[in-house]
């Protein structure tokens, strides 16, 4: 039975495209539009809350970006790219896996949310989140000041998770990298890898591979600009 990757285009699902070409195990890839910034009716269909990504693997259906990257290391890499118990970096593994949906993705999530309610530029709460994403960028770059890869130095799951937050996510968020160097050249080593880019090419063609690594936003995303367009913003 071959793993059926079911993709969202432009979302976390990136992250389950990326980990199968790294792998380079065979898979079904499912690809849906948004219609126009949400999830379209067939993919709603696959999850009661338009969840992405999905994933299927004979009996079993799986949602859930992070749950999605550990059962496929598991069951099809064999525990590649991830960081087992006794390892000297486990706890780092650890940490830097959860942040990323733990603290990273809903700190985005946040200030997309409010800069989306047409709260201007001088709303004290907009500025207080938005102050927050820049503590957490900091202290994500701080972090690749001293190591290559997050959890030290091979690239694992925490990497494969975060990317889309500083790449794709950009797109719905504009928010800039011009400040974070190691941020940038981490950037870079990921747009240099094979898998990387051919998850791009196969799960988002209409992206610029250097346009997302860069410092500044990708455009945004289509459905959302025309949104925000035609409400005069």
């Amino acid at each position: 039975m071959t793993l059926t990757v079911h993709h969202l285009g432009v979302s976390q699902s990136d992250r389950v495209v990326w980990l199968c070409e790294e792998l380079g195990i065979e898979y079904n890839l499912k690809k849906y539009d948004r219609a126009p910034i949400l999830s379209p009716d067939e993919y709603k269909a696959l999850h009661p809350l338009g969840a992405a990504p999905v994933i299927e693997d004979g009996h079993v259906e799986l949602a859930e970006s992070s749950a999605c990257v550990e059962y496929i290391c598991q069951i099809y890499g064999k525990g590649r790219f991830v960081v087992a118990p006794g390892q000297k970096n486990y706890a780092d593994y650890l940490y830097w896996f959860h942040f990323v949906n733990g603290t990273l993705t809903p700190a985005l999530s946040r200030t997309l949310a409010l800069s989306l309610a047409g709260l201007g530029k001088d709303n004290d709460t907009l500025k207080r989140y938005d102050d927050k994403l820049k503590q957490i960028l900091g202290f994500v770059d701080e972090r690749l000041s001293k190591v290559p890869w997050l959890a030290g130095e091979e690239i694992t799951a925490a990497d494969i998770t975060i990317v889309c937050c500083l790449t794709s996510m950009r797109s719905f968020y504009p928010y800039d990298l011009g400040e974070y160097k190691n941020i940038l050249a981490y950037l870079k080593r990921i747009s240099e890898r094979d898998g990387y880019r051919r998850a791009v090419q196969k799960g988002d063609p209409d992206l610029d591979i250097d346009k997302l690594t860069g410092a500044a936003p990708p455009p945004m995303q289509k459905g959302l600009a025309a949104a925000l367009q035609a409400r005069g913003k």
